[in-house]
């Protein structure tokens, strides 16, 4: 297959492979050769008339296009401008309960939880005693080497935050610290305190609540003597309790998974996408959660979210969502329908409307459950909705910080990083896979290439079960684990 019409109102084709001018698609003759991933237009299209591809117009021609020809960011705008209003119009699909239930091997905690890894971190509350926390781990690491027991890793999560902070951005950073701190994949942590800063100990542990302190240490290094003897002895206390953990069996309907995608190209929307929408939906039919954010890459296509919530609360919720990062933009003075990156216009996306339409094709057809600020942590079972940017490391922390223990990371340009849960990459091309094998995890390129998507999405789910179940993926082979906490205001 060398190209494909998603819908048949489509008047565009996407090559699925490097075309040539003379080729034949869809019984038009190219006039020019067309990239991978492009689009090449079915018939005429006049100056000012929509360009439609998934059946839906991704914006207008700027020019006359002839048949045969590519059109692409040079020659299209979007059609989106200023705030819209919305009316609830369900459209709503039940994904029935799966017949045949399945497990992995999990971290069952005594809040109900179930971690994939069993991990001890160190959470700085402030950038001032970054270095700490690695020397800490670093001296820890050679001192437990060898006797990890059912530890898979030791990691420190360095930031930029926690003083000189105003307002939102404050609680932004104290919010995803604790939300860190409850996080089922760690089996123990240890906070780490300066003393003197915006993020004080005494009010962070309130905003925490009830803990297990057997595995949950927190001190402000002003407050002892030699702060790497006193953080190695908490690290020792805590390793001693959380080594003894073990993986048992544990239903799919405790898994939490985020959606995202980054990097994107003209496939996107064509092969990883659709294989993590069926993903999705297979998890909401084993009860379990799944979660899309990337807020302004649901502008042009958020009509078609709204439509699947369950009921007129949570559409509300969700206008909220769309609404509230749409005066976002306009408080900061910035364009609402920002294009796509530089990235994405060279992998043949061409406006946010397209993007759009590609991105959420990540959650399948499930009904949207539940709709999450930012920091805010899962509650409903299902697709749920969250508040986030399109920022990859922000919005992969966003997902972890709500309670998802793994990202699933779509991509056609390739992306070496890590959240600080297991952040899987899954290409859109065989192109990327081949070149970048210490990168990408899965290659969903294969759908372009006739393999059928049943085939496909059943290994797909045994790769993201056997990472459930401690196959280590590669940001974590490579040792990528980061964080990034969303900042909008003023800093001191």
């Amino acid at each position: 297959m060398k190209y494909i019409k998603i819908n048949p109102d489509d008047n565009v084709a996407v090559a699925l492979q490097d075309l040539q001018a003379g080729d034949v698609v869809e019984g038009v003759t190219l006039l020019t050769d067309v990239p991978r991933g492009h689009k090449v237009v079915l018939r005429d299209l006049a100056q000012g008339e929509n360009v439609i591809k998934y059946g839906f117009p991704i914006g207008h021609v700027t020019r006359n296009k002839e048949a045969g020809t590519v059109v692409d960011h040079t020659c299209i705008k979007t059609n989106l401008e200023g705030l819209l209003d919305y009316k609830y119009s369900p459209s709503l699909v039940e994904i029935p309960p799966a017949e045949r239930k399945y497990s992995f091997l999990g971290f069952p905690r005594a809040d109900g939880q179930t971690g994939i890894r069993n991990q001890i971190w160190v959470i700085p509350t402030v950038g001032c005693v970054n270095g700490i926390c690695e020397e800490l781990v670093r001296r820890f690491r050679t001192e437990i080497s060898g006797r990890e027991g059912s530890i898979d890793a030791v990691v420190a999560f360095p930031h930029n935050y926690g003083c000189s902070q105003l307002g939102p951005d404050h609680e932004n950073t104290r919010t995803i610290l604790a939300d860190m701190v409850h996080h089922p994949n760690a089996g123990g942590i240890l906070v780490v305190s300066l003393g003197c800063e915006n993020n004080q100990l005494d009010a962070f542990r309130t905003l925490v609540g009830p803990v297990d302190e057997s595995r949950v240490r927190m001190f402000a290094t002003q407050k002892v003597g030699d702060e790497i003897e006193y953080g190695l002895q908490q690290l020792r206390e805590i390793f001693a309790v959380a080594s003894k953990d073990e993986r048992v069996p544990v239903p799919v309907s405790e898994l939490r998974v985020g959606l995202k995608c980054g990097g994107s190209d003209g496939l996107s929307g064509i092969t990883a996408n659709p294989l993590l929408g069926v993903f999705s939906d297979w998890i909401v039919a084993q009860g379990g959660t799944t979660v899309l954010t990337e807020v302004p890459e649901m502008f042009g296509a958020e009509t078609i979210l709204m439509n699947r919530c369950q009921d007129e609360a949570t559409f509300d919720k969700t206008v909220s969502l769309i609404n509230d990062f749409k005066e976002y933009f306009i408080k900061q003075g910035m364009p609402v329908y920002e294009n796509p990156s530089p990235g994405n216009k060279a992998g043949g996306i061409s406006t946010l409307e397209e993007k759009s339409l590609g991105c959420t094709q990540k959650c399948g057809k499930s009904i949207v459950r539940g709709v999450l600020k930012y920091g805010e942590r899962l509650s409903a079972k299902g697709l749920n909705l969250l508040s986030a940017p399109g920022n990859d490391l922000v919005a992969s922390t966003a997902l972890a910080a709500s309670g998802c223990q793994i990202v699933l990371f779509t991509t056609g340009r390739g992306t070496p990083f890590g959240s600080f849960v297991p952040t899987m990459k899954i290409s859109t091309n065989t192109p990327l896979f081949e070149a970048k094998p210490g990168w990408i995890d899965f290659n969903a390129g294969v759908l372009a290439q006739d393999v059928p998507m049943e085939e496909v999405s059943k290994r797909f789910t045994g790769a993201v079960l056997a990472a459930a179940s401690g196959e280590c993926v590669n940001n974590e082979k490579n040792g990528y684990r980061e964080i990034a906490i969303f900042k909008s205001g003023v800093t001191l």
